[in-house]
């Protein structure tokens, strides 16, 4: 940076100085013309908590007038509407202030009629900005019961109740489950060997079970569906073959174990991925002789099965319909609805 000019530096000094010396000299000459003219009237005046209760107290400050009024919802408007010029009056008529109250739990009718026909969250309110209270804690709770059907595990008792027995895919853990779909699509060594040696090979409908990504579903629905499945069935007079439960596995699974036993139709009951209305939700796929490779509109599914969607019982009566029909076509999913139409 280039140093500062001196003489540059010099002449602003110079500048100031004089400015300083002019200030003086006008401050004296006002001084002297403001002693020369009458005193005035001090526009504060100030008392000491002696001399105040001698002198005369200005008149503002007896008069009963007070310096700052509160109006309450009553007599708020009822001022302003006097007409009267007051410095102290509110400039304009407001209307009487209401106070601030949480929506009314009454909702109009058609949200009420749309509630009773869907477990969605409508016409839950809010207070101000945010939701109730009781509606924020059903969500939490709801999110904390689809993570629980995520993580969660089959007990033991229910797999001896429908007298199963257990295999594994290639899934190490629940992680894994959620990361790798593809692993959870094909059996480990040890549940193969399992399956060859405890099931009946080519029966006519094979059964499996799965927890897929909600073992509530499985604990609260699978009892009844399977127990009306093998009732409906057996009306029929359709053979099924050894039913197994699959810890962790996907939908595709059906096509290795349809490799495996041979069967003509395969019946995969598995939970649902949980949302924030149900947890319990088990659905029901349905294949015709599933193969490797076999594609996802040969598939059929019935789905949303649970206590506030279809009842257990009724799907797992409604299902042996269905086998019947695919056995009786020799197809599902896509290929059902042409030759049925």
């Amino acid at each position: 940076m280039s140093p500062l000019n001196e003489q540059l530096v010099s002449m602003i000094t110079q500048l100031v100085v004089e400015k300083l010396g002019n200030n003086v000299s006008d401050n004296s000459t006002n001084q002297t013309t403001v002693d020369a003219e009458e005193p005035k009237e001090t526009l504060i005046k100030f008392y000491d908590t002696v001399t105040s209760q001698q002198e005369e107290v200005p008149s503002l400050i007896q008069t009963n007038e007070p310096l700052i009024k509160l109006y309450h919802q009553e007599s708020f408007q009822s001022e302003g509407s006097q007409g009267q010029a007051n410095y102290f009056d509110p400039p304009y008529n407001v209307g009487a202030i209401q106070p601030f109250s949480f929506e009314a739990d009454e909702v109009s009718e058609s949200v009420q009629a749309a509630k009773q026909h869907t477990p969605a969250r409508i016409g839950v309110g809010r207070a101000g900005t945010r939701p109730k209270t009781k509606t924020w804690l059903k969500f939490r709770l709801d999110h904390a019961a689809a993570v629980d059907a995520v993580y969660g595990e089959v007990t033991e008792e229910l797999l001896q109740k429908l007298n199963v027995f257990q295999v594994t895919t290639k899934v190490t853990d629940k992680e894994e489950y959620i990361t790798r779909p593809d692993l959870g699509r094909r059996l480990s060594e040890e549940g193969k060997a399992l399956i060859q040696s405890k099931c009946k090979l080519n029966p006519k409908v094979q059964i499996i079970i799965s927890n897929g990504l909600s073992a509530s579903a499985i604990e609260e629905n699978v009892q009844d569906v399977y127990l009306a499945l093998q009732q409906s069935l057996s009306n029929l007079n359709i053979e099924i073959g050894t039913t197994f439960y699959i810890d962790k596995g996907r939908v595709a699974l059906m096509d290795e174990i349809g490799e495996i036993l041979q069967p003509e139709v395969i019946v995969y009951l598995i939970g649902e991925r949980p949302g924030l209305v149900s947890a319990e939700s088990m659905s029901a796929y349905l294949c015709y002789k599933p193969r490797i490779g076999t594609v996802e509109a040969e598939r059929m599914v019935i789905s949303n099965i649970h206590k506030g969607g279809i009842p257990p019982l009724e799907a797992g009566a409604y299902l042996g319909t269905v086998v019947q029909k695919i056995l009786q076509y020799q197809a599902s999913g896509v290929d059902l609805v042409a030759k049925e139409g």
